[in-house]
């Protein structure tokens, strides 16, 4: 519809499912709002012509019927009931990722973009995804507001010092798109950009075989486990009276009060930095909190070792690739024993980076 409505060189990019539902709700309020316009300004001049000076049109109260009733019902069912309800379903449906959507951290720092992946990968102000595929974000930020937007996905969504957001997108076509912050979070606000570079997931798969092994989050947040002493008091046998973390991802649990709450990332974050905020039934509030202790990514890695356990995501399994050579999970060797080749990702702006390089 968009194509028909608005000239080539005046429309904007559009690179994911989300920007076509918002180009439609768009169009959609564009068209009832001319719609409406042209009945109004009809009547108008219509009514300035009958009702002139001097005119033999008969005049009169009208029916309370017609000033009330009739008035308040077209108003509701144009506006209310139907605009705002259409308008609003879609909005709200766009932050319900679907079950199988790749993983992806996202923290906001003055003034650069920091991503992590499932399979440990880590960006600065670029995000490598695939075409075709489902990705949730999970956005905080380290030090201000921030807002992590894409233009052509229609995509914006704030990353909050202290809490996190997420949202979804679904790119559907391959190239390089623009990330920008429009939230004005200091002096180099206009210079915190980004880049994602959208591949097919044959090459998607070929550039994660390229990167630096490292740990996925959920192997750092098991390490941190230990290291930072939550093992002694909720790891099973321990002599603190705690409650244990084993298959808690998802649960309700039951909080002082005749409260209930629901395990998930936000939870989990409260729990960390304000551990007497919800205290679970039965047990003492005497875990210190963490704040300032621990970084936004140690929390981001706790959080996916308390969901996920050790068990490893195999990203490039989950693309549904035809076997094919040489595609293998980093630290593999290719079948053939040959390195891969040079494969260059797919965008469209000049300085795109060569497949295999780390971004700087």
């Amino acid at each position: 519809m968009l194509d028909l409505l608005i000239p080539s060189f005046l429309r904007p990019d559009s690179a994911s499912v989300q920007a076509a539902k918002v180009d439609a709700i768009f169009i959609g309020l564009l068209l009832i709002s001319s719609a409406i316009l042209l009945v109004v300004i009809g009547l108008v001049v219509t009514f300035a012509i009958r009702f002139r000076r001097g005119s033999a049109a008969k005049r009169g109260a009208l029916p309370n019927i017609v000033s009330r009733e009739f008035e308040i019902g077209w108003t509701a069912a144009t506006l209310f009931v139907f605009v705002f309800w259409w308008a609003a379903s879609i909005e709200i449906g766009a932050y319900s990722a679907p079950k199988n959507a790749i993983e992806i951290h996202v923290v906001g720092k003055q003034w650069m973009w920091k991503t992590q992946g499932p399979s440990g990968t880590r960006e600065i102000n670029e995000l490598h995804v695939p075409v075709g595929a489902p990705v949730r974000l999970l956005l905080t930020s380290q030090d201000v507001i921030h807002a992590f937007y894409v233009p052509a996905f229609r995509l914006k969504r704030d990353a909050l010092p202290y809490q996190q957001t997420e949202t979804w997108f679904q790119a559907t076509k391959t190239g390089t798109y623009h990330l920008l912050c429009t939230e004005y979070c200091g002096t180099d606000h206009s210079r915190m950009l980004g880049r994602v570079i959208v591949m097919e997931p044959q090459d998607y798969a070929r550039w994660l075989t390229r990167q630096p092994e490292r740990d996925g989050l959920a192997d750092l947040g098991e390490r941190l486990f230990s290291e930072r002493g939550c093992s002694g008091c909720h790891a099973a046998g321990s002599k603190v009276h705690a409650p244990s973390l084993a298959g808690i991802w998802g649960q309700s649990v039951p909080l002082e009060g005749g409260r209930t709450a629901s395990v998930d990332e936000a939870y989990i974050r409260d729990s960390i930095l304000q551990p007497q905020r919800d205290v679970v039934a039965g047990y003492e509030p005497i875990m210190p909190s963490y704040e300032g202790k621990l970084s936004d990514g140690e929390i981001q890695a706790l959080t996916a070792y308390l969901r996920h356990g050790t068990d490893r995501f195999d990203l490039i399994g989950s693309l549904n690739l035809a076997p094919a050579d040489n595609i293998c999970a980093p630290g593999q060797t290719p079948q053939d024993g040959t390195a891969n080749q040079t494969l260059r990702s797919p965008a469209l702006v000049p300085g795109a980076p060569v497949s295999g390089e780390t971004p700087q």
